[in-house]
């Protein structure tokens, strides 16, 4: 077994460091550091040289705002994309999730949060003026509000739709919010009772 680094600040600092990541304990990062240092030097200094690389290189698209390499996103470049379907979600990583779908063929825009008084998120903080520009262009005719079904994204959902009609943006554009219901292949018994109740008040006709 090799021994241990020599300079503890030093296991500190990088322990530290790994409790950033999402879902990162004490006791988990401690043990990443340790992992790391003890059986992976070279993976280690690869993970550290990715970083700093992707800090670096990796800035926010100019149409959409999600990440990207270039000034615009590729989705954003693509020819076969429709121009006129907006779809507002609020991160990348849910961006990829409908794109994962593979259900939808138009643009998106990323407002990287979702409004959250608790912790000072407000609209300015989302975004919501780059939103309403790209909202207001003569391409795009509808708008698919897709933040999540969690109370901040629900009141993120509701500002859209309020600044919308604000401007008068809402009698002009095709507006909708994502659909909620019962999972393909759930069964009743198992599902909870909103989601019960919120897919009987969406049903639609077969």
């Amino acid at each position: 077994m090799s021994a241990l680094p020599a300079n503890p600040h030093a296991l500190e600092s990088l322990a530290e460091a790994l409790r950033r990541l999402p879902g990162v304990g004490p006791k988990t990062a401690q043990r990443m550091a340790l992992h790391l240092l003890q059986h992976d030097r070279v993976g280690a200094e690869l993970l550290g040289q990715s970083l700093l690389n992707a800090v670096r290189v990796i800035r926010h698209c100019r149409e959409c705002n999600t990440f990207t390499e270039e000034e615009v996103c590729s989705i954003c470049t693509h020819a076969g994309r429709d121009r006129s379907q907006l779809c507002v979600v609020e991160s990348p990583s849910d961006l990829l999730a409908v794109e994962q779908s593979h259900a939808w063929r138009g643009l998106y825009f990323v407002l990287m949060g979702r409004i959250s008084p608790l912790e000072g998120v407000g609209p300015r903080e989302i975004h919501m003026d780059r939103l309403l520009a790209r909202i207001s262009a003569d391409e795009v005719k509808e708008v698919v509000i897709a933040t999540n079904f969690t109370p901040e994204g629900e009141a993120t959902a509701h500002a859209i739709e309020s600044m919308l009609k604000a401007k008068g943006l809402a009698d002009q554009k095709k507006v909708s919010r994502l659909a909620r219901g019962v999972p393909v292949g759930g069964e009743l018994e198992y599902i909870d009772l909103g989601t019960i109740a919120q897919a009987v008040r969406e049903r639609r006709k077969l």
